[in-house]
C-alpha cells in the first residue's frame, strides 16, 4: 500500500516524537518554541516583517450585519463588540448569521488593494470575540460553512490571493474571549458569568473543545505567517501552555504578545495610539482603525484623513515600528468606499516614497520639529530619509544635531540634487520654494562613514538654565479617548487635549552641569488639578491652582529636584487620576537652585 502525503500536522507530530529527553525537559520548563532562540535565529525569522513595515488588518464577521444597531437603537462602542455591549442573547445574535452572505466578496481585489496601497502583509480575523469562524471548523457549527447562506470558506481564498500578490498572510484568533460557545471568556465579567444561560460552562473545557482545536485547524490548514492572538481574558500560565506549543505547527510563525500567561510573543501591539518613543528592545506594531471602529458600523463616518494616515505611517516607522491599518468590510463582502479612497491615496504616496519606509530603521534624532526621519545602513555609511511635513517657508531646512556632512542630498521625488551646508546647530539643506508633496516630501541624505548625531536637541544653557517647550514634548496617548496634542492657536504652542488622566508628557534633554534645580511650569488651568512630576524615576506631586481659563497661562512652582550626573535625562509630567481636570502646558523650566 502506498503512503499518502504527510500533512504539516503529521510531520510536526513525527518531529515531536524524535525530540531528545533534554529538549523535552526544556520544553516542559518553557513550551514556547522560540524560548531558546538565538539572536541570529530571531533576526532571520523576523527579517521579512521588519522589512515590510505596512500591513492591512481586516475585521470581518457576523457583527457586520447589525452594523452597530440592535432593535433600532445605535449601540455605543466599536462595531465588533455589539454583542457584548448590548448583551444580545445568543439566539438573537446567531440569527444575524442568516443575513451574512458576502456574495460581493472578491479576495483578489482585496489583496490587490493592499498591494497597491504599499502594504506588504494582511491579517484577517479568523474568529473574533463573538466566536464566529470565517472558516469551516470541525470544532463547531458556528462558522461560515454551517451558519450562513454563503456556506464557503472565506479564509483560504484570501490566503491564496494575498500570496499571489506577493503578500505575507496572517490570521487573528480570539483565543479566550468567546461570547457564543459555553464557557468562553467575557470582558468585564468574572469567570463563569454571562448574560445568557447558554453561556454557562467551563472556561477550561472551552479551551480544550474550541480554542485548541481551532488554532490547530488554522495553523495546519492555512499555514499563516502571523498568528495574532487577542485579549487574554481569564488566561493564566497553565491555560496559555495549552496553546503556545501549537506555534511550532507553522515553522517560522510570528505571533504577538496577547496570548497571556506570561508569554511575550514576538511583537508589542499598541492599539489606536503611537508610543512616544517606541519600544527599545522589542519589535512592535501599531494597529489602528481608519474611522472609530474595527468591524463595520454603518453610521461611523469619522474617517481619518489621508494626510493623517501618511503622517502616522512616517511617525511609526521613524520610531522603529510597523503599521497595521484596519478595514471593516460589509456583510456583502465589500470594503467601504472611504477606506478604498484613502488606501489608494496612500498607495500613490508610497509609489514615490516607499524607499523611505521599507527596510528602514528608527530615526537617530530624538525630535525633529518639521517632520520625521528614517534611516538605512549601507556598507560604507548611512542613508537618511527626511520626511518633511512642514516645508520651510524660507527655503532652509535645519537638521538639528546632525554633525556628519552629507556626501549628497536630493529629493526622493524626481531626484533633484540639493545643496547642504554646516551651521552651528547642524546641517542646513537648501530646498525649493514649493514642497514636492503637500502631505510629506522626502529628502535623501547620503552620509559616508560613521553617522555623527547629537540626538537630543534640548541642552542646558551655559548659565545652567534649561527650557523644555511644548513643541519638544513627547506625548504619550494610551489609546481610546486619549487626545494629547500640540495646540498652536492664540500664542506660543502648548500641550492641550489632556482629558485622559492616563495620558502623560515627557521631555528628554542633556545636562552638562548637574545639581539641584527649581522647576517651574507655564500652565493654563480653569480648575484645580494635581500632577505628578520628576526626573527619570523620581516622583513628586504638585497642586495646580486655577489660572482662569485654557488660554490664561501663569508660571507656577512645581518644586525642587536634583540630578546627580551629567548626560541624558527625562522629566515626566503625569496626571493624578482622582478627579483629574485638564490643564494646558506651554513649557517647563529648570533653573539652578541651592542644594
Amino acid at each position: 500500500m502506498s503512503q499518502g502525503p504527510i500533512t504539516h500536522l503529521t510531520a510536526a507530530l513525527i518531529a515531536c516524537a524524535a525530540i531528545s529527553p533534554i529538549a523535552r525537559s526544556q520544553e516542559a520548563a518553557n513550551p514556547d518554541p522560540y524560548a531558546n532562540e538565538t539572536r541570529e535565529q530571531r533576526d532571520a525569522r523576523m527579517g521579512w516583517w521588519r522589512e515590510a513595515k505596512f500591513g492591512m488588518f481586516i475585521h470581518w464577521g457576523v457583527y457586520a450585519v447589525p452594523a452597530g444597531t440592535y432593535k433600532g437603537k445605535q449601540i455605543s462602542g466599536i462595531g465588533e463588540w455589539i454583542m457584548r455591549n448590548a448583551e444580545i442573547p445568543l439566539a438573537d445574535y446567531r440569527a444575524f448569521a442568516r443575513q451574512f452572505n458576502p456574495v460581493k466578496y472578491r479576495p483578489e481585489a482585496w489583496a490587490k488593494l493592499a498591494r497597491d496601497a504599499g502594504m506588504r502583509y494582511m491579517v484577517i480575523t479568523s474568529k473574533h470575540h463573538d466566536g464566529f469562524a470565517l472558516f469551516p471548523s470541525e470544532a463547531t457549527d458556528w462558522d461560515i460553512a454551517d451558519a450562513t447562506p454563503y456556506g464557503k470558506d472565506l479564509i483560504g481564498p484570501l490566503a491564496k490571493a494575498a500570496r499571489a500578490e506577493g503578500l505575507r498572510f496572517g490570521l487573528y484568533y480570539s483565543q479566550a474571549q468567546d461570547w457564543t460557545h459555553p464557557g468562553g471568556a467575557k470582558a468585564r465579567l468574572k469567570e463563569g458569568e454571562g448574560w445568557d444561560d447558554a453561556h454557562k460552562g467551563s472556561f477550561d473545557a472551552y479551551l480544550d473543545k474550541i480554542a485548541v482545536p481551532q488554532v490547530k485547524e488554522i495553523l495546519s490548514r492555512y499555514q499563516p505567517d502571523i498568528l495574532w492572538w487577542d485579549t487574554p481574558t481569564w488566561m493564566n500560565e497553565e491555560r496559555a501552555r495549552r496553546l503556545i506549543p501549537l506555534v511550532k505547527l507553522r515553522p517560522g510563525l510570528i505571533h504577538n504578545n496577547r496570548l497571556g500567561g506570561g508569554f511575550k510573543g514576538d511583537t508589542e501591539t499598541p492599539e489606536q495610539h503611537i508610543p512616544a518613543t517606541g519600544f527599545k528592545d522589542r519589535d512592535w506594531e501599531v494597529c489602528m482603525t481608519m474611522n472609530d471602529t474595527w468591524g463595520f458600523k454603518s453610521y461611523d463616518d469619522k474617517w481619518k484623513s489621508t494626510e493623517d494616515l501618511i503622517h502616522k505611517l512616517c511617525d511609526i516607522v521613524s520610531k522603529g515600528g510597523n503599521f497595521l491599518l484596519n478595514v471593516g468590510p460589509t456583510p456583502e463582502g465589500e470594503i467601504p468606499g472611504p477606506s478604498i479612497e484613502r488606501l489608494e491615496a496612500v498607495g500613490r504616496w508610497m509609489k514615490v516614497n516607499g524607499d523611505a519606509i521599507y527596510g528602514t530603521t528608527a530615526s537617530p534624532f530624538h525630535k525633529l520639529l518639521w517632520g520625521r526621519c528614517t534611516k538605512k545602513a549601507r556598507p560604507d555609511g548611512t542613508t537618511l530619509f527626511l520626511h518633511v511635513f512642514d516645508w520651510p517657508k524660507d527655503g532652509k531646512l535645519l537638521i538639528h544635531g546632525l554633525k556628519s556632512a552629507p556626501r549628497s542630498a536630493s529629493l526622493l521625488a524626481g531626484g533633484t540634487s540639493l545643496q547642504t551646508e554646516k551651521s552651528a546647530d547642524g546641517i542646513v539643506v537648501t530646498v525649493p520654494s514649493a514642497a514636492p508633496d503637500p502631505i510629506a516630501s522626502v529628502i535623501r541624505l547620503e552620509i559616508d562613514g560613521a553617522l555623527d548625531v547629537e540626538s537630543v536637541a534640548l541642552q542646558q544653557a551655559p548659565d545652567g538654565n534649561l527650557e523644555l517647550p511644548a513643541t519638544f514634548a513627547e506625548l504619550n496617548n494610551p489609546g481610546y479617548g486619549s487626545h494629547l496634542l500640540i495646540e498652536t492657536k492664540g500664542g506660543p504652542p502648548n500641550v492641550g487635549g489632556w482629558t485622559d488622566a492616563r495620558a502623560w508628557i515627557q521631555w528628554t534633554f542633556k545636562i552638562t552641569k548637574p545639581g539641584s534645580f527649581k522647576i517651574t511650569a507655564s500652565v493654563a488651568a480653569p480648575n484645580k488639578a494635581t500632577v505628578q512630576w520628576g526626573f527619570d524615576d523620581q516622583k513628586q506631586k504638585a497642586v495646580i491652582e486655577p489660572t482662569g481659563d485654557y488660554s490664561s497661562f501663569k508660571t507656577i512652582d512645581l518644586g525642587v529636584a536634583k540630578l546627580d550626573s551629567p548626560g541624558i535625562h527625562t522629566l515626566a509630567l503625569r496626571a493624578v487620576a482622582k478627579d483629574w481636570k485638564p490643564i494646558n502646558v506651554r513649557s517647563i523650566t529648570l533653573a539652578p537652585a541651592a542644594p
